[in-house]
C-alpha cells in the first residue's frame, strides 16, 4: 500500500513514539488522523506541523481509551471527517509500575482497557472501511515484553501479551484485504525519571548495547505499511536484541 492520499489514525500520536510514526506517515503522504487524551496543545502542535512540513490534512480526535463508547464515537468521528480510513496505528498505551502484591483492580483494568481492549474494539469499527475499500493496514504497537514478561510490570506484560493474541487473530479475521501486524518496541525511549544508572543497565541488556530511537520504531511501521503486502501476523522486534538476549 502506497500512504500518499490514504487516512491514517494513529493512537497516542501527540507524544513520544506516537508523534514520530505519525510525522513518518504524513512525510510519507497521509492524511493523519491524530487521537490525544490529556495533550491538546502537543497534539495541537503536531496537527501543525503535519500541514506546515508536509501539506497533509491533519483532525484532532480526543477520546478515553478506556472508555469503550468513547473509543467507538471517536472511530465514528474519523469516518465522518475523512469518510473513511485506510491505516490504523494502535500505539497508545499505559505503561505502569505495579509490584505484585501492591496491584490493584484498578491498575489491572486500566492496562488491559487501554492497551488491549482498546485497539480490539477500534479495529472493529474501522476493519470493515477497510475492507470495503479492498485495502488497509492495521499496526499494533507491543512490547517484547509481551513474549518475556519482567517483575513489576505484570498487567503491562500481560495486556501486550494479549495484543500479541489479538494481532494474530485479527489478521486471520481480516484477510485478505488487510494486513495486522504488530512491532515489538524494546528500549528507545526510555522512562524521564531513570537515573544513569539505570539507563546503563538497559543498554547493557541488550545485544547491541545500546538504546533505540522512536524512529526506528516509526521506520518499521511504515515496513509493515509500504514496505510489502504479503506480511500479515507477523511481530517485528525493534529492540536492539533485547528479546533474546
Amino acid at each position: 500500500m502506497r500512504l500518499q492520499g490514504k487516512v491514517a489514525l494513529v493512537t497516542g500520536a501527540a507524544r513520544r513514539v506516537g508523534r514520530s510514526i505519525a510525522m513518518a506517515l504524513a512525510q510519507r503522504g497521509a492524511k493523519i488522523a491524530i487521537h490525544y487524551n490529556h495533550s491538546r496543545g502537543e497534539a495541537q502542535r503536531l496537527a501543525d506541523e503535519v500541514r506546515d512540513s508536509f501539506g497533509r490534512e491533519a483532525g484532532l480526535f480526543k477520546a478515553d481509551l478506556a472508555d469503550v463508547r468513547d473509543t467507538q464515537r471517536m472511530a465514528q468521528a474519523v469516518l465522518r471527517q475523512f469518510k473513511t480510513v485506510h491505516v490504523l496505528v494502535n500505539n497508545a498505551s499505559i505503561y505502569e509500575k505495579t509490584p505484585f502484591g501492591d496491584v490493584s483492580r484498578l491498575d489491572w483494568d486500566a492496562h488491559l482497557d487501554v492497551n488491549l481492549r482498546a485497539p480490539f474494539f477500534l479495529s472493529q469499527a474501522l476493519g470493515p472501511a477497510m475492507k470495503e475499500n479492498g485495502e488497509g493496514k492495521i499496526v499494533n504497537v507491543a512490547d517484547w515484553a509481551g513474549q518475556r514478561p519482567y517483575v513489576d510490570y505484570i498487567p503491562y506484560c500481560v495486556s501486550k501479551a494479549g495484543l500479541l493474541c489479538l494481532n494474530a487473530a485479527l489478521a486471520k479475521t481480516l484477510a485478505p484485504e488487510v494486513q495486522v501486524n504488530a512491532v515489538l518496541p524494546g528500549p528507545v525511549l526510555l522512562p524521564e525519571n531513570f537515573t544513569p544508572k539505570a539507563r546503563q543497565a538497559v543498554i547493557q541488556a541488550t545485544l547491541l548495547k545500546k538504546l533505540g530511537s522512536p524512529e526506528d520504531v516509526a521506520q518499521a511501521v511504515l515496513f509493515l505499511i509500504e514496505g510489502s503486502d504479503f506480511v500479515t501476523g507477523a511481530a517485528i522486534s525493534v529492540d536492539g536484541g533485547r528479546l533474546i538476549a
